[in-house]
Parts: C-alpha cells; sequence; structure tokens
C-alpha cells in the first residue's frame, strides 16, 4: 500500500459535476471554459505554424518572441518594464506556475496563508512541499479580506501568501488601496507572495485591475501568475505564464525545468503572433464579458435566485435559500443537475470549514448567448 501524500484528496469537484453534467445531458455551467472559440486568427496560426515545422522543444523559459509579448503587454497594461529574459515564464497552464512557485519556497514547517473560499490547487501544492495553510476566511457576503483576522494569523512561520484577484469563485476584486495596506502590514516580514491573477482582464463596471505588477513594494517579493487560456478562450491549450523578480524567476525556474520542462511549441508561436498582431484583444475583453454577465443576469430576475453581479471573473454567484434552504450545496448543485439540466459548482468545497447555512453555487457565464437563455429558461422555472 502507497502512504498517501494527499489523503485527502479526491476526484475535484469539477471533473465530477462535469462528468454529472454529460451523463444527465445537462448544461454544463460548472467547470470554467468556454463554449465557444477562440480568436479565428489565433488558431489558424496555430496551423501555420505547426505545417512550419514549429514541433520541437521550445526554450525551458518560453519561447522569446512570447516572452517578449508578455513583457510589452506589462508595459501597457500595468506601467512596469520587465526583462523578458529574466523575469517571464511560460509554463504549461498557471496551475503549473503556482505549483512550481510553491515548490520553489516552501520548507517544511512553513505557514502558508489562504483566503477561504479558495482554488482548489493552493492546498495540495503546500502539502506536497511539506508545509501547511493557514485559511483566513473571506467576510461575506463582499468576500473582503478582514484585517484583523490576516493580521493575527501572520507568525514567524509564515512564509508565503497567495492572494486571486479577480477572485475564482466570487469574481470579488482586491483594491489598489488594499494592495497598500497588505504592503503595509508585511513590511520587513521574510515573506512573500503568489499572486493568482489569471482574470486579470475580466473586470467589469468600469474597474481596473489592480495588479500586483503595479506595485513597486509587493512586486519584488512576488510571483505574478496569468493564463493566456482564460485570456484567448482557449483554456485547452493549457498554457500560462509567471513574471516575477529575477531571483524569484530563476527559483521557480529551477523546479518549472524538472515538472514539465517547456510549453507546446506551436501554442507558443500562435500565441506570439496573435499578441503582437491584435494587442487591443485584451483591452476589449472587459466588455465582451459584462455583457455576457448582463445578460445571465438579467434573465435571472424573474427566478427564485438571488444575486449580486459579478465584479469580475465569468462566474457567477446565486442564492439559492429560497428554492431550497433544506439542501446543502453539494446536494443542491447535483439536484439542479438531474432534475433541472443545469450543472453548476458548490461554493463549500473551495472552503476549508464551510460558513454555517451557505447556500450558493458558481455558475459560468463564459457561454454562447443561446447556451446562457436555456441555462436561464431553465433556472427560472425552478
Amino acid at each position: 500500500m502507497i502512504n498517501s501524500k494527499l489523503p485527502n484528496v479526491g476526484t475535484t469537484i469539477f471533473t465530477r459535476m462535469s462528468q454529472l453534467a454529460g451523463e444527465c445531458g445537462a448544461l454544463n455551467l460548472s467547470q470554467g471554459f468556454p463554449d465557444f472559440d477562440g480568436p479565428p486568427a489565433l488558431r489558424e496560426a496555430v496551423g501555420r505554424h505547426v505545417a512550419a515545422g514549429h514541433n520541437q522543444y521550445a526554450p525551458m523559459t518560453g519561447l522569446p518572441a512570447l516572452r517578449e509579448q508578455v513583457a510589452a503587454k506589462i508595459a501597457r497594461c500595468y506601467g512596469r518594464t520587465v526583462d523578458a529574459d529574466s523575469e517571464v515564464t511560460i509554463t504549461p497552464g498557471a496551475t503549473e506556475a503556482i505549483f512550481c512557485a510553491i515548490q520553489a519556497l516552501i520548507q517544511p514547517g512553513d505557514e502558508v496563508i489562504v483566503f477561504d473560499p479558495c482554488y482548489d490547487s493552493y492546498e495540495p501544492s503546500v502539502q506536497l512541499a511539506g508545509g501547511h495553510c493557514r485559511h483566513v476566511p473571506l467576510t461575506l457576503p463582499d468576500f473582503a479580506i478582514d484585517w484583523q483576522v490576516l493580521s493575527d494569523a501572520l507568525s514567524a512561520k509564515t512564509r508565503l501568501i497567495i492572494l486571486n484577484s479577480p477572485h475564482n469563485p466570487s469574481g470579488a476584486l482586491i483594491s489598489r488601496d488594499q494592495l497598500d495596506r497588505l504592503a503595509e502590514l508585511i513590511r520587513g516580514r521574510d515573506l512573500y507572495l503568489i499572486s493568482d491573477e489569471v482574470y486579470e482582464h475580466l473586470v467589469f463596471d468600469g474597474v481596473r485591475h489592480a495588479s500586483v505588477l503595479a506595485h513597486e513594494e509587493l512586486y519584488r517579493r512576488a510571483w505574478v501568475v496569468s493564463s493566456f487560456g482564460k485570456t484567448y478562450h482557449v483554456t485547452g491549450w493549457k498554457t500560462g505564464y509567471v513574471v516575477a523578480p529575477p531571483t524569484l524567476s530563476a527559483e521557480l525556474r529551477k523546479v518549472h525545468q524538472y515538472v514539465n520542462f517547456c510549453g507546446v511549441t506551436p501554442l507558443q508561436w500562435a500565441l506570439a503572433d496573435f499578441m503582437a498582431e491584435q494587442p487591443a484583444h485584451v483591452e476589449a475583453l472587459p466588455a465582451f464579458y459584462q455583457a455576457k454577465r448582463d445578460l445571465f443576469c438579467d434573465l435571472l430576475i424573474d427566478s427564485r435566485f438571488a444575486l449580486a453581479r459579478a465584479p469580475g471573473t465569468y462566474f457567477q454567484l446565486v442564492d439559492y435559500s429560497a428554492i431550497r434552504d433544506d439542501l446543502e450545496d453539494v446536494a443542491m448543485a447535483e439536484w439542479l443537475t438531474r432534475e433541472h439540466g443545469v450543472a453548476s459548482i458548490p461554493v463549500s468545497v473551495f472552503y476549508q470549514q464551510p460558513p454555517k447555512d451557505l447556500r450558493l453555487v458558481r455558475l459560468c457565464f463564459a457561454k454562447r448567448e443561446d447556451t446562457l437563455r436555456q441555462a436561464a429558461q431553465r433556472l427560472c422555472a425552478v
């Protein structure tokens, strides 16, 4: 028998709910992926580069042309000049980037602060490094940081804080003022940050994303992670990147080279071409996804679900208390899938200890208009 390093980890809720949706023929609003394709020019570029013979290993740190485009985008969006060679690393997905940063830093006995509800890959990565997570609950209903609780959670063992903004699953945002407050709180402490910003371009209602990349003090101790898959509607490409100061990038790369070594070569070529030719794509994303959010929320006005429109990401939380207060959210998500043909994600799975009477499920609105209309029609009938 293997003595499991992750004895409490099973199949993720995302796999389970997508599988149940398939079995039931339900509309899959659970796992976070679009049901539409990425830009035609981007997809065509992949075939062009495959035909051109760009099919062997890329450099371990990523294709130079793509790293240069990432650096150019960061300069445009956040006013920071980063060195494409020493600060930008292309990875096979943002999850791999987060894993490698954790493995590079965390030693047995170290503590890592995560904010609940938090993405499910964080804690297993910490456990595999021999560390321990301290879970700091975000305050409801706005999923905001409780600064006193965070301050109380800091100790001599704290080595890392993992931020996530825009936040999955709630869509909540961290502001520049909050980043300033965090900098003040951790000033003088020997700890680091991972800033998970994979939804950086999905921020709505005229608000600008507050990136750690634009914060001079915090960036000096941070790995900032993003996702081409989320930004270009190609989640199946599993291609992301991490930006960090040279010393932190060097440590991450030591791990990355033995986990996956490099990302997929023709995909990197295609992304580099598309970013150079259509830099305005990222500028159009907030309006593109806000229109989907607003359509979906407007269609749910006559339902019995309660909701506050998500400030960011492509996820919308809905409260089902008025419908089935007798069901915990995992059971509710399964009931909605089996009985009403809409698959969702229960929010409690993102917590170490969910709040009592939590009655929230997460719905993905990165879908075609007809999918959203069908889903809303079914949900309004509940």
